[in-house]
């Protein structure tokens, strides 16, 4: 079964957007050696237009499908780009938006719960959350692994990496890699249980 992958760039006090939306307390460009990662190891996950700039011909990769909320696709739409991940099958939440012209992007006004779970049974690699906190928060049960780019930097407030009423959910540290910039890749596997306490 495909596996859903949340992947995103988070702060050391747990935000990956300042209160309205914007990320630019993020580099625009990482460092050298991030960078090298992140063609080398997710180049599906750089925005289609960057692709040339990083000299990236065909993104291979372990994602055939992306997965946000309105919020996360909404700066992009506001300065033209209908189709952010147009080498992406691209689903996007949102019962305002009207449903988009690319074929590869899909406007989703049903549950995202039901819709990823069916989503996982169809054949294909696997699917990248893109965030934001809230859909986060309501796919926390389905998300089998988390792969945190945490940044050095403390913001106070903004949005959570997840946005979820109390409901403890346990992972398992897979991976740690460190980065001359300071930034650190933690990968996360939901542990078998997934749930409250170690009692």
């Amino acid at each position: 079964m495909r596996k859903l992958v949340y992947y995103v760039a988070a702060t050391l006090d747990g935000f990956i957007a300042a209160p309205d939306g914007s990320y630019d307390f993020f580099p625009l460009v990482p460092e050298p050696d991030m960078l090298a990662h992140l063609v080398a190891d997710y180049p599906q996950t750089l925005p289609t237009f960057a692709h040339a700039q990083f000299g990236i011909d065909r993104p291979e990769g372990r994602f055939d499908a992306v997965v946000m909320g309105r919020g996360t696709y909404d700066p992009g739409l506001a300065a033209g780009i209908t189709s952010p991940y147009a080498h992406l099958q691209q689903y996007v939440f949102s019962r305002s938006l009207p449903p988009a012209a690319e074929p590869e992007v899909e406007i989703v006004a049903d549950d995202p719960v039901a819709f990823v779970r069916a989503l996982k049974t169809r054949d294909g690699k696997d699917i990248w959350l893109a965030g934001g906190g809230q859909l986060a928060g309501r796919l926390l049960p389905e998300i089998d692994e988390l792969i945190l780019k945490l940044n050095p930097v403390v913001v106070g407030s903004g949005i959570p990496l997840v946005s979820r009423d109390f409901d403890p959910r346990r992972f398992t540290l897979a991976e740690t890699r460190p980065f001359d910039s300071g930034v650190v890749i933690l990968r996360y596997t939901r542990s078998e249980d997934g749930r409250g306490s170690d009692g």
